[in-house]
């Protein structure tokens, strides 16, 4: 039959426009803000930097490294590296982010700086309600403004937090068990040479 392909598309149509209105599961629109939608896992707006342990100083992974802000497209990152070092979480003297601005802004969430990072310093935050009348004062966020816990990245990105962290304790371990290995191969090195510099004794009785 000639058009029955249209009657058919448009019988889907007029019965979707018609379930909209009753049917929970089409009922789509939501009295926002009063009601929200919650956000999905893989949602990216705006960065932020990751810490461990309860100080956000102390526990900053970033160690200034620079190379997200060199690889940053709009170029919103700015970085100030410290002239000291200070023990990180564990523990190592680290350089540290003197400073850590991000313009979010110029910010185009692109995650290119969460792809660059080596040191999963720096994610990507849920947070989308950031509107104000003042950009520089409130959209040209530091290092305390962007600095939030591993635990706020567990409960924003469970699972890819869970995979990093994973990561990141088998890099650790791979490296102590590399440092045992080496300062163990010292320390026989050191034996072996003292015992082949120890003189020996002459034999009692001529003998």
């Amino acid at each position: 039959m000639l058009g029955e392909g249209i009657l058919k598309g448009m019988l889907e149509t007029a019965k979707n426009f018609a379930g909209s209105f009753v049917s929970e599961e089409r009922l789509t629109t939501v009295e926002y803000p009063e009601q929200r939608i919650p956000t999905i896992e893989n949602t990216r707006v705006f960065p932020f930097l990751v810490y461990d342990g309860p100080d956000w100083q102390a526990g900053m992974r970033c160690v200034a490294c620079q190379i997200c802000e060199k690889e940053c497209p709009p170029k919103c990152i700015y970085i100030e590296k410290s002239k000291d070092k200070k023990p990180d979480f564990v523990g190592k003297m680290q350089i540290y982010p003197a400073r850590f601005d991000i313009d979010v802004s110029v910010c185009m969430s692109c995650q290119i700086c969460v792809e660059v990072c080596p040191f999963e310093a720096i994610k990507m935050d849920t947070q989308f309600e950031l509107a104000t009348d003042d950009r520089f004062g409130d959209l040209l966020l530091d290092r305390h403004e962007l600095a939030k816990s591993n635990e706020y990245y567990h409960s924003i990105h469970p699972a890819e937090a869970a995979e990093v962290d994973a990561r990141l304790a088998h890099e650790k371990a791979v490296a102590e068990a590399k440092a045992r290995a080496a300062a163990e191969k010292a320390a026989a090195d050191a034996a072996a040479k003292a015992a082949a510099a120890k003189p020996e004794m002459p034999a009692v009785g001529g003998r």
